[in-house]
């Protein structure tokens, strides 16, 4: 999995249950339990074995999954208990062989999916009151530790030998790659002091010293620990059940099976295509450049979430803004794993605008507990849910995005959330074929991005005006002039500068450093105060993506590439 290796290696990101070889799934009313248990023999490429409930990226896509159905396909589900079904570890974290020998693409891209799937969970436990505990029944360490942390609670097994640890720092070189080091002092609260005596003791902490400096929740023997943890499941499981009750009147909620995408393989020698439903993707890997198109909600779609939420549940997972946004997520994964030379992404909405912002305003209110008190709003509110999740994708993928507003297609609601996630927005100025834009309810704070903003407020965060002026146009369909007026236009091009002035800003873009590039795109795109997965990502960009490529981690006697050796590894002693 070298640099020659991960070229070759085409990833695909979409499972089935009856797939998994890491993770087992046991369904018990309100209480489920996700036991791993890899298989040693099972890594996504030859050249590793995964000793120890040590994960790579299959295993990872696999708990994503997981999550994901959990939400959609099992909603009675309450409490999640997440446990080891190895005897001697809970989770040994990300397998070290697979780091050493894996591209730095490979390393930066792993990592930040995980932490996207860590943030998936802690959004489950926020947002879909499924709350996960971590029962940490044997040792706990690394990334199986950064695992336990997007937990709510974290429990663990007093048996004299088990610990939790991030032993990153002293062992390897790197620093803990899933948000372990910021969820411990943003999340957890733990004092700096004792935080940074935590992350340089290899062997870690274990018992009561752990409970005491709030590294986990609690410890039990190993002959209580089934029971105690089982017994607060319980309890979190009632608790989330009542007030659910409460909300959504009679009735249980019922899941909705997620099929698979449908997805027709194309390209050559140079190019490859990947056709959904609603969504294409183009890849050029000779002018690195992609295309992604999107389409927008037809009238029969308009007309389906107007009858309500009984109707979109009926409807599963063939609903517009599920359907399009499951395969959205999908074209971002391909490009960031399987396309990693491209450098500039144009994306493309052909959308009614006014019909757009109508389906969005009928989402919203079939989603609306105080509207639908329901047993089946519950779907509409995951599918909102999900949709925000795949747009803080987008804002994390390191490709530049110009939004190319081009004649025939139109930027509306939930839509134009892809101009705004974008770097630029060209729009062109034709009276002959006007391109429309609008802004619906589901921009201001449903589709927020990773630090909790909206993106209109990033925009305009230092035009308060102009985003209350926007804010009186909400629903408008707005004509390119005008869009250009209200702040949502890069750049208004008339047909006669249109092909010159975006053919030269492509090239333009495309010629600049990507590494530059990575670094000033996550800079500009987060504005504002941050939050904990904020944090978490601008560090795996900045000091993780440096620290892998650096001599004392990677180089030939670094802390990773020596590891499980008898050689020392040897630094270079510049403080930089």
């Amino acid at each position: 999995m070298g640099d020659g290796a991960a070229q070759t290696i085409q990833v695909e990101f979409e499972k089935d249950p009856s797939s998994y070889k890491h993770w087992r799934v046991e369904y018990d009313g309100g209480i489920a339990k996700v036991i791993m248990d890899v298989d040693p023999d099972g890594g996504l490429v030859p050249g590793y074995e995964l000793k120890l409930n040590s994960y790579d990226l299959g295993v990872d896509i696999e708990l994503a999954d997981i999550v994901r159905r959990m939400r959609f396909e099992h909603p009675e589900v309450r409490t999640v208990l997440l446990s080891s079904g190895n005897d001697r570890a809970f989770c040994a974290g990300a397998n070290i062989t697979m780091l050493g020998q894996s591209s730095h693409a490979w390393k930066v891209n792993f990592c930040k999916f995980t932490n996207e799937t860590r943030c998936e969970l802690e959004d489950a436990t926020n947002n879909s009151a499924q709350t996960y505990i971590a029962a940490c029944n044997g040792t706990t360490a690394g990334g199986g530790y950064e695992l336990a942390l997007a937990c709510k609670e974290i429990y663990l097994q007093d048996d004299g030998n088990s610990a939790v640890s991030l032993p990153e720092v002293p062992l390897l070189g790197v620093l803990p790659g899933t948000g372990g080091l910021t969820r411990l002092v943003d999340k957890r609260k733990i004092r700096r002091d004792l935080a940074d005596v935590f992350s340089t003791t290899a062997e870690g902490v274990r018992g009561n010293k752990a409970v005491k400096w709030n590294l986990v929740d609690g410890v039990y023997p190993r002959s209580k620990f089934d029971a105690k943890v089982q017994a607060r499941a319980a309890q979190l499981s009632a608790e989330a059940s009542a007030q659910i009750q409460a909300q959504d009147g009679a009735g249980a909620r019922e899941g909705v099976k997620l099929g698979r995408l449908q997805v027709e393989l194309g390209g050559d020698a140079t190019t490859t295509t990947r056709q959904y439903t609603c969504v294409k993707l183009e890849c050029d890997a000779t002018t690195r450049i992609a295309t992604l198109k999107v389409r927008g909600p037809s009238e029969a779609d308009l007309a389906l979430v107007r009858e309500g939420p009984a109707a979109i549940h009926k409807a599963g997972d063939a609903v517009w803004a599920l359907r399009a946004y499951r395969e959205l997520d999908d074209a971002l994964l391909q490009l960031r794993v399987n396309h990693i030379g491209i450098g500039l992404v144009l994306v493309e909405v052909e959308s009614d605008v006014a019909r757009t912002i109508a389906y969005d305003q009928a989402l919203l209110e079939a989603g609306d507990p105080a509207k639908h008190p329901s047993s089946q709003a519950w779907f509409t509110r995951e599918i909102v849910f999900f949709m925000a999740r795949t747009l803080r994708r987008m804002d994390l993928t390191s490709r530049s995005f110009f939004a190319i507003g081009s004649a025939g297609t139109g930027w509306g609601g939930n839509l134009l959330e892809l101009a705004l996630a974008s770097d630029r927005f060209y729009l062109l100025d034709d009276p002959d074929s006007p391109v429309e834009v609008g802004a619906s309810e589901i921009n201001w704070g449903p589709l927020a991005m990773s630090h909790g903003h909206h993106r209109l407020a990033v925009r305009f965060i230092g035009e308060p005006d102009q985003l209350e002026a926007l804010r009186g146009k909400n629903g408008e369909v707005l004509a390119p002039e005008q869009a250009d007026e209200a702040g949502l236009v890069t750049m208004l091009l008339d047909d006669i500068d249109w092909d010159d002035d975006t053919r030269v800003a492509i090239e333009e873009r495309v010629s600049l450093s990507p590494d530059a590039l990575t670094g000033m795109e996550a800079n500009l795109r987060f504005p504002g105060p941050e939050n904990c997965d904020s944090k978490i990502f601008a560090r795996l960009t900045a000091w993780q993506n440096w620290i892998f490529i650096r001599p004392n981690a990677t180089g030939p006697e670094g802390a990773l590439t020596l590891y499980g050796r008898p050689e020392r590894p040897r630094f270079d002693w510049e403080r930089v």
